[in-house]
Order: C-alpha cells, then structure tokens, then sequence
C-alpha cells in the first residue's frame, strides 16, 4: 500500500491507491498494446497515458473495481473506464459465469438449477498442465455442459485434430462413438441408485482426477480474475470477456 500524507479528503470523497496483486511484466505489455492499438487508429490523445490506462484496466478485470470508483479517483468519467475496459478486452480477443438477476425471459434462461443461481456457461480445454488453450462462446445458464459440447462439436473437433479430452462426470455420455473408435472424451463412472461403484471403477475414477488436478489448476488461474465474480455488464459481452482473460491469465502464469 502506497502511504500518501497529504491530505485525503474533498468534496468529491475520499481516495485510496491499492497494489494489483500481477506483475509488472503483464502491465508493461498491455501498455504496449494499447500504444500500438492508438497509432493504428491515429488517436494522437487520451486522458490519461498508455500505462495509466493499462493500470485502470487491469483493476477491473482482477479486483473487480468499479468503473465509477476509478473515475472518481483519476479525474475521469466513468464512461471514459468503461471504454477503456471494453476497447482493451477487444484488443485481446483472440464454469459459470455469475450475472446480475435478469426479468422476464432473460431471467429464466440465465438460471442455472445445477448451481442454483442465474448465470452464464462457459467450457474451458487445458493441456495437461493446467494451461488455457480455448474457451467456448458463453450461454445462458439453463444449458447442460453435454449441450454446450454438442453445439460447438467439440467431440468431432478434437478426433479431427488427433486429440482426446479428460473430463469430469458432468460429461458422461458426450462421446457417443462406436465401440472400435478410439473416445474423444475420457470420463468417470457414475454410481447408480441400486448400483454401487465396484472397486475397479472406484480406482479409474481416482486415477482420472489426479490426471485432473493440473486441470483444476488452470480453472482457478482464469477465476482469479475477480471481475467473473458476477458479471455486472451485457452477458452478450462475456464471450469477448472471458476470451481476453484467458490471453491475460496465460501472460501472467508464462512469465
């Protein structure tokens, strides 16, 4: 925390600075970009310089600070934050996501009844040490996984490329492949009412999330990022949103 004796109060509030728990080496290259991004498009001003602006950027997508907060606090308007935010998350665009309660039929369709709250569903591949390779476009809550999988033909895609998928047991039946094909995608067994796992299957299910925990582990890199916390935005936005965190996610754990 960065100790400031001057005086703290105005008649606009009061005005803390805090430390952006990411490296400086995240900052400098995003500043980079924006430079770049503004001598293609011929913009010779802005309010503030590249590396303040990557700074307020990258409040609000790890701590989730509000638009309006930074403003006060950088003599701007909370619009000119939002922009910002918005055209940065553009140029970066390459579980659930919580949302605000919607009405109407945007409520029920970003209800989850799996998590019990309203949301949007978005599907993550990792390789097998837990690094983000791709996420799908974000759906309303109310859809299955398996749907979510099906509709981007994931299964299809990965046996085109060569390549098969661990997944957990929210994905039990995806691959539906003849018995002589080799599965796209590898998951658990599921224990049924009147039928127990037998030990075998007890031991694959173990053996598959110590494969997994790497998995896991790339998930939580992607929900550091505290801005997912509850999207407060569009959820039209959000594919856009988690596409750019995933770029940011992976300069951080690469560096």
């Amino acid at each position: 925390m960065k100790k400031n004796n001057g005086l703290a109060g105005g008649p606009d509030g009061l005005i803390y600075t805090a430390r952006l728990p990411l490296s400086s080496a995240t900052l400098n290259w995003l500043a980079d970009l924006i430079r770049g991004h503004l001598k293609k498009i011929g913009s010779r001003w802005r309010a503030l310089p590249a590396g303040k602006i990557a700074a307020i950027v990258l409040a609000v997508l790890r701590c989730d600070q509000r638009p309006g907060d930074l403003a006060g606090g950088n003599g701007i308007h909370r619009t000119t934050v939002t922009r910002w935010v918005r055209e940065v998350v553009g140029l970066l665009d390459g579980p659930l996501i919580r949302t605000r309660r919607r009405t109407g039929t945007q409520n029920r369709r970003n209800y989850s009844g799996k998590h019990k709250h309203h949301g949007l569903l978005v599907i993550a591949l990792t390789d097998d040490r837990g690094r983000l390779l791709w996420v799908s476009a974000a759906r309303p809550g109310r859809t299955s996984e398996i749907t979510a999988c099906r509709h981007d033909r994931l299964t299809a895609r990965l046996r085109a490329a060569g390549l098969g998928a661990i997944a957990d047991l929210g994905f039990v039946g995806l691959d539906d492949s003849g018995p002589d094909a080799d599965p796209a995608v590898i998951t658990g067994y599921k224990a049924a009412r009147n039928r127990p796992l037998t030990r075998g299957q007890k031991l694959s299910n173990k053996a598959l999330a110590a494969v997994r925990a790497p998995v896991e582990h790339g998930f939580a890199h992607l929900k550091n990022w505290r801005v997912l916390g509850k999207v407060r935005t569009d959820p039209k936005w959000a594919t856009a949103l988690v596409r750019a965190l995933l770029v940011l996610a992976n300069r951080e754990v690469s560096r």
